[in-house]
């Protein structure tokens, strides 16, 4: 499994010979204007739930590349309105993919779309396949929910939001570290507004004192599972 970070909260994935694009929003992020959003390869598209900072590119790469969007009821009964495929899960619901089994689980956020309707409940993804074991927790708070997880999924990498004030901060995404009880993290939705803006040293470091390893990678950059 091959996992690019396109930037926010974006990120690509190869695994299983398909390609899954997560929470595409690149086309408005100056941070990621190397990404050259016409070329990228979807053959699903992975959406935690509503904002604009998540969905921006949707429909330009749905429309290219015919990608399947997978997300809660409301969000995939949007997009099926507008022509799009789409599978639609709910929190507690997984379904065996090609590629492996998704599970849909808590997020603590709001969800709506940029015109204002219904974006449903903001979730995560647990992403269980023959080359490796990931959560993707979307825009979250801490909750005790994430404790759930290695009940059922031993994880060998966690994606955890770290940019604080819309979600969690280093020291909470510390603590979800223990709770999902994995150790090698995945910081991304930092950076991109000033709002979100970390200091990658003290980041990594806060980390490293807990024993855990901190991954930031560059835009456009990868690491493999």
């Amino acid at each position: 499994m091959k996992i690019t970070y396109l930037g926010h909260a974006s990120l690509a994935i190869e695994v299983g010979g398909k390609n899954i694009v997560v929470d595409p929003f690149i086309s408005a992020n100056e941070l990621a204007k190397e990404i050259d959003l016409d070329q990228l390869e979807a053959d699903y598209i992975l959406l935690t739930h509503a904002h604009q900072d998540h969905i921006l590119d949707v429909e330009r790469i749905a429309k290219r590349t015919k990608a399947k969007i997978v997300s809660n009821f409301e969000i995939v009964s949007y997009y099926e309105n507008l022509g799009f495929s789409g599978h639609p899960m709910n929190h507690g619901g997984s379904w065996q993919f090609d590629f492996g089994k998704l599970t849909y689980v808590n997020a603590i956020h709001t969800s709506s779309f940029p015109d204002g309707s219904y974006g449903g409940q903001p979730g995560g993804f647990i992403l269980k396949t023959d080359e490796g074991n990931v959560y993707i927790a979307g825009d979250t708070a801490l909750t005790m929910d994430m404790k759930l997880i290695p009940m059922q999924t031993k994880l060998d990498l966690a994606v955890l939001p770290i940019g604080d004030n819309f979600t969690m901060g280093i020291e909470s995404a510390v603590i979800a570290s223990d709770f999902v009880e994995c150790s090698r993290i995945l910081g991304y939705h930092y950076d991109t507004f000033g709002y979100i803006v970390i200091d990658h040293l003290k980041a990594k470091q806060t980390f490293e004192k807990k024993g855990k390893e901190l991954i930031l990678l560059p835009i456009g950059g990868g690491l493999n599972i």
